[in-house]
């Protein structure tokens, strides 16, 4: 018996053939552009955009007092962002303030007890002169006495007088001396102390210059114009120096693809290297880049537990070499890349290098 086939038939048969031929040659056109893309193009998607996340540390301990900004916040450089309590701190200046006063009031003492020793050095300089003419005068006197008692033409009374009185200047004459020589002794040491108290002055101007950074690091500021990442801190919170309290995200700075190629695809690479980006999030755009480093090491041989192949149980697998690919374009345009975010990456194979 004949099978008899409906017209409904016939045209499910049709429609059936078209979309077979469309889908065959869809895949044949996508097979031949795949071959296509991997004749003319060296290319990986074990690549992520990467750029300068830098935390937000404090310089200085205590409560928080204000925080200025929201998470993802744009900011310029210069924005305070965290106020810490600079109470302690401003008291710890105020100090050192003080102390600074006193050593130099005390400096001022010393001045005045060095003029003042200077003018009683002086004096006993002159007194020495006076009392050195008086033993002149009275050697003179006393050695003429003694001629004369000699010549039995004074009495013995007149000679000893003589002797008294030279002795007398004698005495003052040496007192003289001794007083002037304490005076210059007292005004060396007080040119020694004098040192002593401007060393303590310098030193408590470094600490003083300490204690005002210390209170200029209550207010931290944006080190330069970004976008805020992850907030941390809230007011009330005590922290320490050192401690890690945001992060900032550098928007003066280049942002960069790093691309692991095999080792097979990396002996052709040259730095200058003009590269294609095409990000997951963005399927339908492409961004330009160039190739600015390779890395001088697989990236197996950075790992905290590189492989030792001389175990014995040696297994070859195909290592990666980190690429540093710079995305050429101005800010605003590559400004919806984010660090992290998974991109495909292909460097045609025809660039020619000297």
């Amino acid at each position: 018996m004949k099978k008899k086939y409906t017209v409904t038939d016939r045209l499910i048969t049709i429609i059936t053939g078209w979309i077979a031929g469309i889908i065959v040659i869809a895949l044949a056109v996508w097979g031949i552009y795949t071959i296509w893309g991997y004749y003319t193009y060296e290319q990986t998607n074990d690549a992520q955009v990467e750029e300068y996340i830098n935390p937000v540390i404090s310089r200085a301990g205590g409560f928080i007092v204000a925080v200025k900004f929201e998470e993802n916040q744009l900011v310029k450089k210069g924005d305070t962002l965290l106020i810490i309590d600079n109470r302690e701190y401003i008291l710890q200046q105020q100090q050192t303030e003080a102390s600074i006063k006193k050593s130099e009031a005390q400096l001022q003492v010393l001045e005045s007890m060095s003029h003042t020793l200077e003018k009683t050095a002086s004096a006993s300089k002159a007194q020495i002169t006076a009392s050195q003419a008086k033993v002149w005068k009275q050697q003179l006197d006393y050695d003429r006495y003694q001629q004369l008692y000699n010549e039995e033409s004074a009495t013995k009374q007149q000679l000893e007088n003589m002797k008294a009185t030279l002795d007398v200047n004698t005495s003052d004459f040496q007192t003289a001396q001794d007083n002037y020589n304490v005076a210059t002794s007292r005004i060396e040491d007080i040119k020694a102390e004098k040192v002593v108290v401007m060393a303590e002055i310098a030193r408590l101007k470094a600490l003083l210059d300490r204690h005002k950074l210390d209170v200029s690091y209550t207010v931290i500021t944006a080190s330069y114009n970004g976008r805020m990442g992850r907030r941390t801190v809230e007011v009330g919170q005590m922290i320490d120096a050192g401690e890690t309290l945001a992060f900032i995200v550098n928007d003066e700075t280049d942002k960069w693809v790093v691309a692991n190629y095999k080792e097979t695809q990396v002996g052709h690479m040259r730095i200058g290297d003009s590269v294609k980006v095409i990000a997951d999030a963005y399927p339908g755009l492409q961004f330009k880049g160039t190739i600015i480093s390779l890395s001088p090491a697989t990236g197996s041989s950075f790992s905290l537990l590189p492989p030792d192949n001389s175990t014995g149980n040696y297994v070859k697998i195909v290592q990666r070499v980190p690429v540093r690919i710079r995305i050429d374009g101005n800010r605003k345009d590559i400004a919806m890349l984010k660090a992290g975010m998974n991109v495909n990456v292909y460097t045609p194979k025809d660039q020619h290098h000297e």
